[in-house]
This record gives structure tokens, sequence and C-alpha cells, in this order.
């Protein structure tokens, strides 16, 4: 395999850094230290940002108005956003309308597709805090009647519900499948109920009761969830990895400049090892995330399903990015807790990204499901 870029996917970058560079990552108190402060929405006007420079079309095809690449460009306009925390939907965004373009119907494609690109429809995943390789991580049924499907369950922990349009909701079926309805935010049966995230975001409790939705804004393919899953969880690495290299070079910056007994203290080997050590975790983030992000744009034959690659990703990603953090903090010292310095921000951000779509320990669980059925296979 080839991990060289494309032309494409280094203008996309090129794009990125243009649009994040004048970001600043501490725009949201976090309501631990500021009682009452939720951020009420996302950063709209970096999302028209986004859409005027396509970037909320990079997975969606040229006739839909996208750019038609891959997850591999994805994931890297995602690390560029991750450096300065941008406060966007673009990973559960982007990920739906993959969800839609690879597998949902005409109509649906052409009703959803175009207005995502330009940034006037948004899209989130109903996503819960584990893998989703276990049948208990959906807790929301789907009943076939007639021209529609009746949803029932409840699904916790839904990021960016309060402002997306559509809502991408994976269900059980009755008999043993996985669906994905697209279910408009406001919508008879279903409600919606507050949860705070660990960074300090919003995330939505959502309620279905007998909730009705047409046939046609249901994706019934095999492997819709699976596929959408992988997408999800390799994009998650990317972000932490972007927020990993972030916090290095903060903390670089920091312990250059800072003295002890008339020396830098990035001159003393206890620092030194420490951030050599975080060097080599954040590197192998990367080498696993590019492995996972190109096993999900090739579906590329491998020792093990798609699966398997990217809960290595996501195993690395999760230890990596707590890894940096702590470091960062450690060496920063008292300074590390000022709020009105950023790394408290990103600490809280590494922590949700360690945590989302599963921790590490249910990935080696996942992993270990995969060995075992490979051996047996």
């Amino acid at each position: 395999m080839d991990f060289t870029f494309t032309e494409e996917q280094q203008a996309v970058v090129e794009a990125a850094r243009a649009i994040f560079a004048d970001v600043k990552p501490d725009g949201v108190p976090s309501p631990a230290l500021t009682p009452g402060a939720v951020a009420e929405d996302f950063d709209r006007a970096l999302w028209a940002r986004l859409a005027d420079a396509d970037l909320l079309g990079v997975l969606i095809a040229p006739e839909h108005g996208g750019v038609g690449l891959d997850a591999i460009a994805l994931c890297l306009v995602l690390r560029e956003s991750a450096k300065v925390l941008a406060r966007v939907p673009l990973l559960e965004s982007s990920a739906a309308a993959f969800a839609v373009q690879a597998h949902g119907g005409d109509e649906l494609r052409r009703r959803v597709l175009p207005a995502a690109a330009r940034g006037d429809l948004v899209l989130t995943v109903a996503a819960n805090g584990r893998t989703g390789h276990d049948p208990a991580d959906l807790a929301v049924t789907a009943q076939r009647d007639g021209d529609s499907w009746i949803l029932d369950g409840l699904q916790t922990a839904v990021p960016w519900a309060q402002n997306a349009d559509l809502v991408a909701v994976p269900a059980h079926t009755p008999d043993g499948r996985t669906v994905l309805a697209l279910v408009p935010r406001v919508h008879e049966g279903l409600a919606v109920a507050e949860q705070i995230s660990t960074s300090g975001e919003r995330l939505g409790e959502l309620r279905l009761e007998g909730v009705r939705i047409a046939a046609s804004d249901v994706i019934d393919a095999d492997g819709a969830w699976e596929r959408l899953r992988d997408l999800l969880a390799t994009g998650t690495c990317a972000l932490a990895l972007g927020l990993g290299e972030g916090v290095l070079r903060m903390t670089s910056e920091y312990v250059s400049k800072r003295e002890q007994f008339g020396h830098s203290v990035a001159t003393f080997q206890a620092v030194a090892v420490q951030a050599a050590d975080r060097y080599i975790d954040l590197r192998s983030m990367e080498v696993t995330l590019w492995q996972a992000a190109w096993r999900v744009s090739t579906g590329a034959d491998g020792a093990l399903p798609t699966a398997g690659d990217v809960a290595v990703a996501k195993i690395w990603a999760s230890e990596g990015v707590r890894r940096v953090v702590q470091t960062a903090q450690h060496l920063h010292g008292g300074f590390g807790a000022d709020t009105d310095y950023p790394l408290h921000r990103y600490h809280a951000w590494a922590k949700q990204l360690e945590l989302s779509l599963g921790p590490a320990a249910a990935h080696e669980e996942a992993l270990g499901d995969l060995l075992a059925a490979h051996a047996l296979g």
C-alpha cells in the first residue's frame, strides 16, 4: 500500500489549514468551571466557511455537489479541525451523508446530499458510547408497517442532537438486521432531552415512541450500519490525532520558554524523554489511523475484516491521546490548570474522544472476538 497523499487530498488539507488558522480553541467555557455555561449551537460561521470551501462535501459525489474524495481526505480535514477544537459536526454530518450516498435510494440522495454539501442540511448519527458491535448497544427497534417503519426506544449521548436537521438512527429489526432511519429532529413521537458531554458540549437523549418514518427515509441495505460505524470510529481517531499533535506542539513551545536553574526545561532529560514517548504515541496513532482509513476507503481485503483495523486504530487513539494530554498537563505544571490557558479544554476534549464510540477496552474486546472468529473460521 502507498500512504502518499494524492494532489486532491493535499489540496483539501491546504484548504482546511487556511480556514482553521484563525480559529481559537478556548471559546466555550466548561459548565464544570462556569456554572450554567452551555453552548447553544455549534460554530455556524465556521460551518459556512467550510461549505464555501467545499469541505462539507468531501465524501459526496460531484453529481450531488460534492468533491467526491474518500475517507482518507475526510480524516485529513478532521485532523486539522481538532488541532483547534473546531466546534462543528463535520464528522457526524459527513458520515451520515456517506451512508445516504452509499446505500440510500435515488430520491433520498437527491433530497439530502446537495443540501448537505452546501451546509444547508446538518446531519448527525445516534451512535452511543460503545463500539456498536454488541446488539445491546443499539437500543432502538424498527418494525416495518406497510410503506413505513415504526421506531421505538432510547438512544443516549447523541452529538449535536439539538442542532442537526436529520438524525441517522440505527435500529434493530425483528429478524436481527440493523437499519438506518433518517429522522427529522422535530418529529411526532421524538423527544430530545439535554445531556452534557465530558468536554462540556451539549448531547441529546433521544426518546422515540411510535415514530413513523417513510420507507424511503430508511436505509435497510446489508452492511450500511457497519460501514457507517467504521467511518465514525476512524474519524474519531483522526480527531484524536489532530488534538494530540496540537497539544504536543503547545507543550513543546511552553517547555522551550520556561526556565529553571538558568536553563530551558526542554533541555532536561526527564522532560525530553516524556516528550519523546508522546511523539511515539502520536506516530503510532497516525500509522494505525491511515491503515484504518485506507481499509474504509477501499474495502481492501485483509487478514481481518475492516473492523479489525478500525479497532486497532481506536485502541491507539484512546490510549495515546490520554497519555499525550496527561503528560502535557504534567509538563505545564500549575500553568496547565489555568482556565485562561486552553490546555484544560484540550484535556476535556481528549477525554471525550477517548470514550466516544467505545474506550480502548471495548475495542480490545471487539478485536478479540474478531480474532477468535477468524481462528475458528
